[in-house]
């Protein structure tokens, strides 16, 4: 009598095959980035994740798509987030979808956000360079979701680690927090924050300081604290 055949073997093999986790901030659940991720063989846990979008092998990913990391980089909620990002020996940051939407551009077609917000191009490539040089972490530009997912799953083929889910957010001390409410006002960057509360104090002095000193201070910027005397 010949063998019989059993065909099933190889994918009894597969089926029991131990996929790789990938721990998924419960935030990207409605991301095409993680549907397609489970399409391409990997295990997706969601969980509540105070820093980073996507954990592979301890190495942490922050996700913006490419009007999203606009927006960020003006509101300066990413500053935040890549500080928070250094709790991870090893981190990125991937800027998704570039083959749909222009990051920047030196003509009239600039970016839809980065136009309407009054970006310019140089102040974009200046904040990529800070994120490389100041913060050492490594952007990677996608394409789209679909080319996102093919870069974590590259990651995921390294050697497996414990991921770490003891990163949290950072707590800010005082004077970060009196910076933090300076730099909510249109055009306060840090810099200039930094500097009114050095020559004024406190809040409270900025807020009742004659606008005349707060322009000898940081000049047309103090223009911005008429806001304070506007109706809601």
């Amino acid at each position: 009598m010949k063998e019989i055949l059993d065909i099933f073997s190889e994918s009894k093999i597969n089926v029991n095959k131990k996929k790789i986790k990938i721990i998924t901030d419960y935030r990207e659940k409605n991301s095409l980035v993680a549907s397609e991720l489970v399409h391409l063989g990997l295990e997706v846990e969601f969980r509540e994740l105070k820093v980073a979008d996507y954990l592979v092998n301890n190495i942490a990913i922050e996700r913006k798509t490419v009007q999203d990391f606009i927006s960020s980089m003006i509101n300066k909620r990413i500053s935040r987030q890549l500080q928070e990002l250094q709790q991870y020996q090893e981190r990125l940051l991937i800027i998704e979808g570039i083959e749909e939407h222009e990051l920047y551009t030196d003509d009239a077609k600039e970016n839809e956000e980065a136009r309407r917000r009054g970006v310019h191009a140089n102040a974009i490539r200046g904040f990529l360079l800070s994120i490389t040089l100041n913060h050492k972490i490594p952007v990677i530009f996608t394409k789209n979701y679909e080319d996102t997912a093919k870069f974590i799953w590259i990651l995921s083929r390294k050697k497996e680690k414990e991921s770490s889910l003891n990163a949290t957010k950072k707590s800010l001390n005082k004077k970060e927090r009196m910076q933090f409410i300076l730099e909510g006002f249109p055009g306060i960057g840090p810099k200039t924050a930094k500097k009114v509360l050095e020559k004024f104090k406190t809040l409270k002095n900025i807020v009742n300081a004659p606008l005349e000193e707060l322009r000898e201070a940081i000049g047309k910027k103090a223009e911005v604290f008429k806001l304070i005397e506007e109706e809601y």
